[in-house]
């Protein structure tokens, strides 16, 4: 599935701090844009694994509905 999220890129003196406003803990660094960008993928993904398998921990065998669902903001 496919999402479409804003990536900040802030140039700091070690070079670029990066995170993801509509995802709280998706943040990261490089040494340049491009690491930076990199690395924030690989945060964004790291996440979001995360948050499903704290889901499924607290959901344990409960029948639940899964679905995707679009938003606009």
């Amino acid at each position: 599935m496919d999402y479409q999220l804003t990536a900040i890129y802030h140039k700091v003196q070690e070079g670029y701090i990066a995170f993801v406003e509509e995802l709280p803990g998706a943040n990261s660094q490089g040494a340049t844009l491009d690491e930076a960008r990199d690395n924030l993928r690989e945060a964004v993904e790291m996440v979001i694994e995360a948050n499903r398998a704290i889901s499924g921990q607290e959901l344990g065998s409960a029948k639940v509905i899964r679905e995707p669902i679009k938003v606009s903001a």
